[in-house]
């Protein structure tokens, strides 16, 4: 697991350069690589995860060097196939596969990968040409900014990537509707003009012109799945499928640990990885003093039952003020769940007890249909797909446009809005409602939303994420399951709940879903800490400085939910401020930090 940077087409000086793998050395503290010559640049820091002597970066063959951020679960197969084609590697890592695998199958060579990833290629046969991919769900992230002159730089987070091209000067006109509309831009979408996320499942190449040349990829080789089984038989394979993602997850040459938040899905997970791990340590998030929705008894039940060692993480609501800016200084962009502060809170505690590497049960809501805005889609009457998008939303339209100063009012009515482009999306599919929303549930905002987050948050404490449930025979099987599998009667993830019957508790297996989130409409009301650091952010002569929000409006906002504190206004009012400290964090110059290099 590591963190990756680089170009092609441009000269930047080797300090700068190392400063750039100075501001990822939180992601990777075990080691700072770097290798450059004219025109191209390949840097990396390192979390040793998989044999911790080896790895260092870039891994080489002749003229072809890779960097690579992520897990390749199945390098010692591919070992044993190139070994036959004439390619030993020595080095145990898995990384080291690469440049061989490259060298074999030149830009197809990301196919025959099974696993977590974003890596580059510096191609130097020849002219120079580098070589982008990333993994088929997107679980490590990838940005990538082209200049006006053909250079393209990349870097595994936006910060570093702003540093290290210039890029960010601007964010987008329109990128305070598209948050509020999505909670964070999706697909391609970054907040900044002139940087792009690179999608799950691309693979692109830069020329030293600066031509870029996006290739194909093949879906998954299909398997035996659960696609024409009944219930019962589909939720066997199901779990069979998720058991044996789960062993093969759990190697690592690093302690091994499971977040464990009390619901279906990481309790699955959980009860499952407690048989290929002995004493499971498992850590759980919760809030110090009474909030509604606590999950720990549920979290408690499932370490009971399985042998679990469980640490309970406590989050003082009084401390978020605080969190806030280390939370968006390492997501890059503004994300409005409020998740995203527990989960950095979480991960900081479990790189504090020694472990490196955390299995969770991430995507299992976007493969199996668990969301509620989905199983009401499927049977909602009238306009499903306007109701599905508003879902999606952070503050719906009637209530974002009371926010927006008049300018920017007609500034959306001149372009083409995430909103638009969502109903666009899912609209025209009457047919089968559930593919149009798991389209867009896992192809767009599961990598954006989610994935991201994850991947950010737990790097910012040097702790290697592995979702299972990322895996693609996991997502090629639930896309291949009927639609009664996952949706039914009203319940979502149908055929998840009964895959875990004997692994998980009846009581956590059978009780209602509920968000594994941070309590805000309890913790924005008067009296709170959270309250009074929202009307400080939020404060109209703060928002006449500069922005497109409206102080009269936000005001109104802010003084309803004194009054009445509700759920929709809450996560309102935890967005604008969001996007309002990161307004102003973003405006601030990055720091040069004191560089950590071992030049190749």
């Amino acid at each position: 697991m590591c963190r990756v940077y680089g170009y092609i087409n441009r000269d930047v000086p080797p300090t700068r350069l190392a400063h750039t793998g100075a501001l990822l050395h939180h992601g990777g503290p075990d080691g700072h690589f770097l290798d450059h010559g004219p025109g191209w640049a390949l840097g990396a820091t390192r979390l040793a995860v998989m044999a911790p002597r080896h790895g260092a970066q870039p891994y080489a063959l002749g003229p072809i060097r890779v960097v690579f951020n992520g897990e390749i679960y199945n390098h010692r197969e591919l070992r044993e196939r190139l070994a036959r084609h004439g390619y030993p590697i020595d080095d145990p890592c898995d990384g080291a596969v690469l440049p061989a695998l490259y060298h074999r199958y030149g830009t197809s060579f990301a196919d025959h990968l099974d696993g977590m990833y974003a890596i580059a290629v510096m191609d130097l046969r020849g002219e120079p040409r580098l070589v982008l991919a990333t993994d088929d769900t997107g679980v490590k992230p990838l940005y990538y900014h082209r200049d006006r002159h053909g250079g393209v730089s990349f870097a595994s987070e936006i910060a570093a990537l702003r540093y290290l091209s210039g890029a960010g000067a601007r964010h987008a006109p329109d990128a305070l509707d598209t948050f509020l509309t999505t909670k964070t831009p999706l697909g391609t979408r970054c907040v900044y003009e002139d940087i792009t996320a690179l999608e799950p499942a691309r693979t692109v190449t830069v020329t030293a012109r600066g031509r870029m040349r996006w290739h194909p990829r093949a879906p998954a080789a299909p398997s035996p799945g659960p696609d024409a089984a009944g219930p019962e038989r589909a939720a066997g394979a199901v779990r069979d499928l998720l058991r044996t993602e789960v062993h093969r997850l759990a190697v690592a040459d690093v302690p091994v640990a499971a977040v464990l938040s009390g619901g279906l899905d990481s309790s699955l997970v959980t009860g499952l990885l407690t048989e290929v791990v002995d004493d499971l340590h498992a850590f759980h998030i919760r809030y110090r003093g009474s909030w509604p929705a606590d999950e720990s008894t549920h979290a408690r039940a499932v370490a009971t039952a399985r042998g679990v060692r469980l640490h309970e993480v406590e989050l003082d609501p009084a401390h978020i003020p605080d969190l806030l800016p280390k939370v968006l200084r390492h997501l890059g962009q503004p994300n409005a769940d409020p998740i995203t502060v527990s989960t950095y809170a979480l991960f900081e505690a479990v790189r504090d007890a020694g472990f490196t590497v955390a299995l969770t049960g991430d995507a299992a809501d976007e493969l199996f249909g668990g969301y509620a805005r989905v199983t009401e889609g499927v049977s909602a009457q009238g306009d499903w797909g306007a109701e599905y998008v508003r879902a999606l939303a952070a503050v719906p339209s009637p209530l974002r446009t009371r926010l927006y100063r008049p300018d920017y009012r007609d500034l959306l009515r001149e372009i083409h809005t995430a909103e638009e482009e969502l109903l666009e999306r899912v609209r025209g599919r009457e047919g089968d409602r559930l593919a149009a929303m798991t389209d867009v549930e896992i192809g767009l905002r599961m990598p954006a939303y989610h994935l991201r987050r994850v991947d950010h948050l737990s790097m910012a404490s040097a702790i290697e994420v592995r979702p299972p449930f990322c895996q693609r025979s996991l997502v090629a099987a639930a896309r291949r399951l009927p639609a009664s599998l996952k949706v039914h009667r009203g319940q979502g993830k149908r055929v998840l709940h009964a895959a875990a019957r004997g692994v998980v508790p009846e009581r956590v297996r059978n009780r209602p879903k509920q968000p594994f989130t941070l309590p805000i409409t309890a913790m924005l009301a008067p009296g709170t800490a959270l309250f009074a650091h929202a009307q400080e952010v939020l404060a109209p002569a703060e928002l006449r400085t500069g922005g497109a929000l409206d102080p009269g409006g936000v005001t109104a906002l802010l003084r309803r939910q004194a009054l009445a504190p509700d759920a929709g206004s809450a996560l309102a009012i935890w967005s604008l401020m969001v996007f309002e400290l990161w307004r102003r964090q973003e405006s601030e110059p990055v720091p040069a930090p004191r560089p950590r290099e071992q030049v190749a």
